[in-house]
């Protein structure tokens, strides 16, 4: 009783896009107790995704295919799957009104390619697709049924969850695999195993997996239980003892990220902030504010890439930034006190620091940045040595993580 995921592409067997669509339908089959037997990925090929389609359904009992079904040559699973089924195309008249009608509510007049996408194997049915032009495809071979679903994620998930999850869930007869996300901060993934290594014996129920990316270890429970409620309650468990061994280390669940963590306690408090920038050229500022809401605790961004900058637009000494550099601790330090002054807000975090990949020395080398927290009370400076090897991207990245993470636990130390 498994599953197999087929995605269609050379984009994607190229390595010139990331397939996101693989990795949540595995999860939506878990969900309702359907292991996944495997991903495959081929490229917009007619005789490889026919070959990946007959493979797949000999020992699997559901195949999901995304992809290939735009009206440009180069989309062939329609035909893929009819040569599969051994059967021809035929236009379905309810498919292509609905294509029409999708260009007509948009005052567009549909172009004779896009014909090509109401075509449906004989002896299959077409899935509505309400959010795009291309109708996903449902068969039977063999023993499988077969959902050929668009590759556009918007519309892929829109059909899965209205039309193939349903079907899935009434045949389904094995154990439910239920999953909760946790994000952590400020441990490597090291300490973190120490830390919880009773909960990540094999074997277990559920079962404690991390993975970490740019200074983020996120941490992966996944129970399985008769019921969606049995595997839920497994996690729940988990999940409060992990939160408590981990204390302020988690800082989210699921898509949260560090901005939305800041974003919830600077609402809670009602709390304003305000930035001033150097190496990280804004990207602060555009973290905070990529969260919905943000413009109630987000008063401004200052970009001071200059030396004159940081003095016109921030009153920091000239003489200051002669006597130590742009990038050193009383520098931040000023920066902060006086991008709160200006802006009024309650916090201000500045960054000043050495991106590369040149400006280094050997007593401040690339990778170098200091840290400025402003608050009513006091201003802290964090230095950070981040390594010259990392990539402009990766120290800028970084960089604003742990600005966030500053203010993060400011917050809540005196949410306490």
């Amino acid at each position: 009783m498994i599953a197999r995921i087929i995605s269609i592409g050379t984009e994607l067997t190229l390595g010139q896009c990331v397939d996101t669509n693989a990795p949540w339908i595995a999860q939506q089959l878990a969900g309702v107790g359907i292991a996944c037997g495997g991903h495959v990925t081929v490229p917009d090929d007619r005789h490889a995704i026919r070959d990946a389609i007959k493979s797949s359904v000999r020992d699997a009992k559901w195949v999901v295919i995304t992809g290939g079904l735009g009206p440009t040559p180069d989309d062939l699973t329609r035909e893929a799957l009819a040569d599969a089924l051994d059967s021809a195309l035929h236009l379905d008249r309810a498919s292509l009104d609905r294509i029409e009608a999708f260009f007509r509510d948009r005052n567009r007049t549909m172009p004779r390619a896009n014909e090509c996408q109401a075509m449906i194997p004989n002896g299959a049915v077409p899935i509505e697709n309400t959010c795009g032009t291309a109708p996903g495809i449902r068969a039977r071979l063999d023993a499988a049924d077969v959902y050929l679903l668009p590759g556009v994620p918007s519309e892929m998930k829109a059909m899965f969850e209205r039309d193939v999850r349903p079907s899935l869930h009434s045949t389904g007869d094995q154990a439910v695999i239920r999953q909760h996300v946790l994000h952590t901060f400020g441990l490597s993934e090291a300490d973190l195993g120490q830390k919880l290594a009773d909960l990540m014996t094999r074997g277990r129920n559920p079962t404690v997996g991390t993975s970490a990316a740019d200074l983020v270890i996120t941490l992966r429970i996944n129970g399985h239980g008769a019921t969606p409620d049995a595997a839920d309650g497994l996690i729940e468990t988990d999940v409060t003892e992990i939160r408590r061994r981990l204390g302020r280390h988690v800082f989210g669940d699921g898509s949260d990220t560090l901005a939305h963590a800041v974003g919830l306690l600077l609402g809670d408090q009602g709390e304003t902030v305000a930035v001033a920038e150097s190496c990280t050229a804004g990207l602060l500022a555009k973290r905070l504010t990529d969260v919905a809401g943000a413009s109630a605790y987000f008063l401004e961004g200052m970009v001071v890439y200059a030396n004159a900058s940081k003095q016109r637009m921030l009153d920091v000494p000239g003489e200051l930034i002669e006597a130590h550099g742009a990038v050193s601790k009383e520098v931040a330090e000023s920066m902060a006190v006086n991008c709160r002054r200006i802006s009024g807000a309650r916090y201000a975090l500045s960054a000043t620091g050495i991106a590369g990949p040149a400006g280094g020395s050997p007593a401040k080398p690339v990778g170098t940045v200091y840290l400025g927290l402003a608050s009513p009370e006091s201003v802290q400076v964090k230095e950070l040595r981040l390594g010259a090897t990392l990539t402009r991207e990766q120290v800028r990245d970084r960089t604003v993580k742990i600005a966030l993470n500053m203010l993060r636990l400011e917050l809540l130390r005196r949410k306490e």
